[in-house]
Order: structure tokens, then C-alpha cells, then sequence
């Protein structure tokens, strides 16, 4: 898994998308160094507002990387859908990377365990090492963390702090931005815990009822 910094190094030209929190947030790395883009709106405008911003020419753009979660399935699939776009206009390398890894990097404390609300009492839940897993409220241990900006349901773990989910910040500090953090993707996507199950189904006619 590569890091940010050997990302930019590689490809030169790097589009950054993340819509997971409140907050979207759209970094550009070129050969004239690293300039960010926010917004409050919702997705579907403030991706583009900092687009607009950043007077983007995606065309020129050599990699993609973006969020794919946890955070808000709305915005990620907003992010998503607009590079299938333009890797369909023209192929690149595209990199995903999952929220809670980065601010897990930031707080580099193995013992945290990095959450986001998962709805239905249920918490998505980083710790170093391990995957993101699901998991029962009643059934989280040890000091928490959650990422600012993120969206909240339930009632929050007993002792559950907060850190700023804001990645120019982040990405500046030379552990996060050395982490092994992203993966290659060739369908860019929300993250699912697993893949959903369809059940198939015979349509009939409706018809009256038959009286006896």
C-alpha cells in the first residue's frame, strides 16, 4: 500500500477528493506544490465549488485518489461517481483511502480506537493493524476517538474524545503523509463491510380474489 507522498512522487499530477464528513475537502498536488479547496455545502455543489477554486483542468490530471468511508454514503458516491467519469473519458490510477486510517496516522496511538457511527447502535471501528470492522456499541473498549464532521446517531461510547478530520492539516505531518494508506481501485466506491444480498423474487399478476 503507498503512501500519499510516494503517490505525488510518482505521478506528479494528484486530484484528491474526500466528501466523507461535513466538510468537503479537495487537495491538488503539482509541480507548483499543494493547494486545498473546502466547502459546507452539500456534495453535489461543494465538490465542484472547489473544483471551481482550484481551476481545475481534470484532463491535465495524472492520478486520482478519494475517500471511500466510513462518513456520509451520500458524498462518497458523489466523489465516486465523478472520477468513474473521468476515468472513463480517460484512464489514470486511481487510489482509495478509508478516514479512519488517516486519523488514526494523526493520533498515532495504537491503543485508540478510531469511530464513526455506523447506525443502528453499531460503530464502524479502526484500530492499527487490524481491518475496519462493525461492531456493537456495548462492545467497544478502551479509549475512542471520533473524527469531527462526522455525522452521530446513536448515543457516543462512554469517554469518547474528538480530532479534527481536516486533511490539509493531516497530510502535512510527515507521519500521516508517509503512512500506508491508500490502494489502488479500478471501481471507485463506498465502502461496504459486506456485499449486499439480493432476493430474487416471481412477479405475478395481480387478480381478483377467487369467491367460492
Amino acid at each position: 500500500m503507498p503512501s500519499l507522498r510516494e503517490i505525488v512522487s510518482a505521478h506528479g499530477h494528484l486530484l484528491l477528493l474526500d466528501a466523507v464528513s461535513e466538510r468537503i475537502q479537495v487537495g491538488r498536488w503539482t509541480a507548483d506544490g499543494e493547494r486545498w479547496a473546502e466547502s459546507t455545502e452539500e456534495a453535489g455543489l461543494g465538490l465542484f465549488r472547489c473544483l471551481d477554486e482550484l481551476s481545475m483542468d481534470v484532463a491535465a490530471v495524472q492520478a486520482f485518489a478519494f475517500c471511500e468511508g466510513p462518513g456520509s454514503i451520500l458524498g462518497i458516491r458523489t466523489a465516486a461517481m465523478a472520477i468513474r467519469t473521468w476515468l472513463a473519458l480517460a484512464p489514470r490510477p486511481c487510489f482509495r483511502y478509508q478516514s479512519l486510517a488517516v486519523v488514526s496516522a494523526g493520533v498515532g496511538d495504537p491503543s485508540f480506537s478510531i469511530v464513526a457511527d455506523a447506525r443502528r447502535e453499531n460503530w464502524h471501528v479502526f484500530r492499527p493493524g487490524s481491518p475496519l470492522r462493525r461492531v456493537p456499541r456495548a462492545e467497544l473498549t478502551g479509549p475512542c476517538v471520533m473524527p469531527e464532521g462526522f455525522r452521530s446517531w446513536s448515543a457516543a461510547p462512554d469517554g469518547m474524545m474528538t480530532r479534527p478530520y481536516r486533511l490539509r492539516d493531516l497530510f502535512a505531518r510527515p507521519e500521516v503523509a508517509g503512512a500506508d494508506l491508500f490502494s489502488l481501485t479500478d471501481a471507485p466506491d463506498a465502502f461496504l463491510h459486506e456485499e449486499p444480498e439480493y432476493v430474487t423474487w416471481t412477479p405475478q399478476i395481480h387478480r381478483a380474489p377467487v369467491t367460492p
